[in-house]
């Protein structure tokens, strides 16, 4: 029996297209290791909605009652200082259920809003530590989603960077600190004709994915449909696609549970390093990011030991944004990496439409 929703949103399953951003969402989701994706593309082409949608998707998550970071009844990990201190002294943690968060950071946020603060005067006065969460807090164990990453504040984007790297965040003021548990999925979306990001920015992103405007008329026709029948009847437009919904969402779940048996050989570990060495990728990220995403497709696929085509499925999203830009080169970055990855893995490259989709991140079935 499934849980009534509290929120009112436009269902994953019914989202037409887009199944690159789609597969790339849900393979975060299955191991948030992976490190968060970046969606690039056009005004309106549904990614907030998208966004939204993967955590109306998601099963609650059990949460220690009252406690703002939605910390962990079992992992100490993820539970806040006060509540791993409560579960030491034996005390018995009452236990809620809450959806998974999703926070929308705006662009006009502040240090404070993001981080949290300290009442220092409180502090002082009545010796205790007087903490206001911000963002970070409110995102642990969720999605974290950032429109237009490419115009907000460096040094705002630095924070956000190494909290989601670390896992913590630290806030330090006049001598006090406090510090909580800050693990979430991070997504920036942005558009590349209002600004380029930062390498160093892209980098930290796990995977790469590309949206674009759908042209074929019949479509865009059932894209319209779809939210026009949603705008008039949210819950009868839900309850018709209850059950492809309830199905992904244990496809998920099962997945999770899959991760850690999902073995990788070395030989194709090497290969991926070799293609990675070829491209002249700075650092190991790439590495560990590939490795990382096809044991998580091969997860949610049903299976324990990755394939050559998991890799070939996931490589051009986790290195593209990783290379060198060459202004005079005319081949798209994603075609640098197929053509690399060919080389490395003894395939003749793609010619025809149906062999680019053995390298196309998409949902099978």
């Amino acid at each position: 029996m499934s849980q009534p929703r509290k929120r009112r949103v436009f269902p994953f399953t019914a989202i037409v297209g887009q199944e690159e951003m789609k597969l790339a969402l849900l393979l975060n989701v299955i191991d948030p290791r992976i490190g968060g994706v970046m969606i690039m593309g056009d005004r309106g082409t549904g990614k907030s909605t998208t966004i939204r949608a993967l955590a109306d998707l998601l099963p609650e998550i059990d949460v220690v009652a009252g406690d703002p970071y939605n910390s962990s009844p079992e992992d100490p990990d993820l539970q806040s200082t006060e509540v791993r201190q409560r579960a030491d002294q034996g005390e018995n943690l009452p236990v809620e259920q809450r959806q998974v968060p999703m926070v929308d950071l705006p662009l006009g946020a502040t240090e404070d809003r993001l981080c949290g603060t300290i009442d220092i005067e409180k502090a002082l006065s009545e010796g205790v530590r007087a903490f206001e969460p911000g963002l970070l807090a409110k995102a642990n164990r969720g999605l974290l989603y950032v429109d237009e990453v490419n115009l907000l504040d460096d040094h705002l984007v630095d924070v956000l960077l190494d909290s989601a790297a670390s896992g913590w965040n630290t806030v330090e003021r006049e001598g006090i600190s406090v510090r909580h548990p800050a693990r979430f999925v991070l997504i920036g979306s942005g558009n590349p004709e209002e600004g380029e990001l930062r390498p160093q920015l892209l980098d930290r992103f796990g995977m790469s994915v590309e949206v674009r405007t759908v042209r074929d008329p019949e479509l865009r026709v059932q894209v319209v449909d779809q939210r026009t029948s949603f705008d008039a009847d949210p819950d009868s437009f839900n309850d018709a696609i209850q059950a492809g919904q309830d199905a992904l969402q244990a496809l998920v779940v099962e997945a999770q549970q899959r991760l850690p048996q999902v073995a990788i050989d070395d030989d194709l570990r090497i290969r991926i390093s070799a293609v990675c060495g070829e491209l002249d990728v700075d650092g190991l990220r790439g590495d560990i990011v590939t490795n990382r995403a096809a044991r998580a497709l091969a997860a949610f696929e049903g299976r324990t030991e990755v394939a050559d085509d998991d890799v070939a499925r996931v490589v051009a999203c986790c290195l593209r944004h990783r290379l060198r830009k060459d202004p005079l080169e005319q081949i798209d970055s994603g075609d640098r990496v197929v053509k690399v990855f060919c080389k490395v893995f003894e395939r003749p490259l793609p010619t025809g439409e149906a062999d680019r989709r053995a390298f196309e991140l998409a949902l099978v079935g």
